[in-house]
């Protein structure tokens, strides 16, 4: 649960046309090499992604088997897996840990997002003892109290995908520990609805993400030189 309240901190929200999950990066040093993936962000299947926060190695494990459940599944049955059953498989592995000798238990927080033919978009958030809910709005990582009771305050039941996106970037820019928020310090993630009925995970260009700090106000624009 350190290692969890000391990593980036990642807000999920959901939305009535999708969920979005914005993570913060956080920059240790400013020797370090910006990875080109992301790092909070990872795609399960075509249907669900999640945010990390925590151990990395940790979460790799986790991701990985999420994965093979979920192509295990759609193998199986022909039809993506349903959210929840993949979630709460994911959390049986986790409570495993915590029960049976000998083994740490993983330390990792995640935000599930998705979108299933059962109940729609979804929202979970799950903890390292296996424990896991279905959430409007979420946040996990650094400062997780603080965000949890502005999202409290802010958050309304039938928002927009980019009131959402607004949302969950002030949420940030006011419980992140850095001053000013830039697009290589957040990675931002949507699921929604294409036209056609398909499942998109689509993760936001850092170009489109200065736009949208600049428009929402969360950060200057750049001095015109």
């Amino acid at each position: 649960m350190e290692a969890i309240g000391n990593a980036g901190s990642a807000i999920g929200i959901l939305a009535k046309d999708g969920v979005i999950l914005v993570g913060e990066k956080k920059v240790t040093s400013k020797l370090l090499q910006t990875s080109t993936s992301t790092e909070k962000m990872y795609k399960i299947d075509d249907h669900v992604a999640c945010a990390v926060a925590g151990i990395m190695s940790d979460a790799n494990i986790l991701i990985n088997t999420a994965r093979v459940q979920a192509q295990r599944y759609t193998y199986a049955y022909q039809e993506p897996m349903p959210v929840e059953q993949l979630v709460q498989s994911l959390c049986d592995t986790k409570q495993g840990y915590t029960q049976f000798g000998g083994l740490r238990p993983f330390g990792v927080s995640f935000l599930f997002a998705g979108w299933d033919k059962n109940f729609g978009f979804q929202l979970y958030m799950s903890d390292p003892s296996g424990n896991y809910g279905g959430w409007k709005a979420a946040a996990i990582g650094a400062n997780n109290q603080a965000a949890q009771s502005i999202l409290k305050q802010d958050y309304k039941d039938d928002i927009s995908r980019e009131e959402a996106v607004q949302l969950a970037l002030k949420v940030l820019s006011k419980t992140m520990d850095s001053t000013s928020l830039t697009s290589d310090k957040l990675e931002l993630a949507e699921i929604f609805l294409t036209p056609s009925g398909s499942v998109k995970y689509q993760v936001c260009s850092p170009d489109s993400l200065n736009k949208l700090l600049v428009k929402f106000g969360v950060t200057q624009p750049p001095a015109e030189a």
